[in-house]
């Protein structure tokens, strides 16, 4: 047994019984259109919420916004995009794409979060290493507050989970804001059925 594999029984061996985990009590719900709440929460945080009727309209957004030139990294079929993602991708080589395209699982209104987990993102990095990313959100599957994620059979199920709301901002003690500091500079969601 080599010295690393000695040092992890131990850890495992002094593991404290599992414990069942806490009920997340679920508070009342503060009415309105959850489309309305989320693209509320959603802009306060610095994102968007755009239309769209079928992903021929994803891929002209992406076209207008982005240029025709713009290297796109797609993890949705209806969606092409100009790299291949692949479980074999090696995460360092998204460092250059333009933008991320992915689907996310549901949306928050409370706080105008999108849920990923690994299923979603394919490649891990592509919600995070990217210039710009574009969700695809189905109308349909907004929850109406951060209880109701935690009820969620998905997201036992995940290895992983992220709930993301907007993009990667910061601010020095000057107030000035900067997008794009630590993750994608923009996250635009875009409302198309599944």
């Amino acid at each position: 047994m080599t010295t690393r594999e000695a040092f992890l029984a131990k850890v495992r061996a002094a593991q404290p019984a599992a414990r069942p985990r806490p009920d997340v009590p679920l508070f009342d719900s503060t009415g309105g259109d959850l489309r309305a709440r989320f693209t509320a929460a959603l802009q306060t945080m610095g994102g968007t919420c755009v239309e769209a009727a079928s992903a021929g309209d994803v891929s002209e957004l992406i076209r207008e916004r982005f240029g025709a030139t713009a290297s796109v990294a797609s993890a949705v079929p209806e969606v092409p995009g100009t790299r291949v993602l692949s479980s074999d991708t090696d995460p360092a080589s998204l460092q250059d794409v333009d933008v991320g395209v992915v689907r996310a699982r549901y949306g928050v209104a409370e706080t105008g979060s999108v849920w990923f987990s690994e299923r979603e993102y394919g490649v891990n990095a592509l919600g995070y290493i990217v210039q710009h990313l574009i969700v695809l959100l189905d109308p349909a599957q907004l929850l109406d507050g951060l209880q109701d994620v935690y009820r969620r059979d998905d997201f036992r199920d995940a290895r992983y989970a992220a709930l993301v709301t907007g993009p990667s901002a910061t601010a020095d003690i000057e107030g000035v804001l900067i997008r794009g500091a630590q993750g994608v500079r923009s996250l635009t969601v875009v409302w198309i059925a599944a």
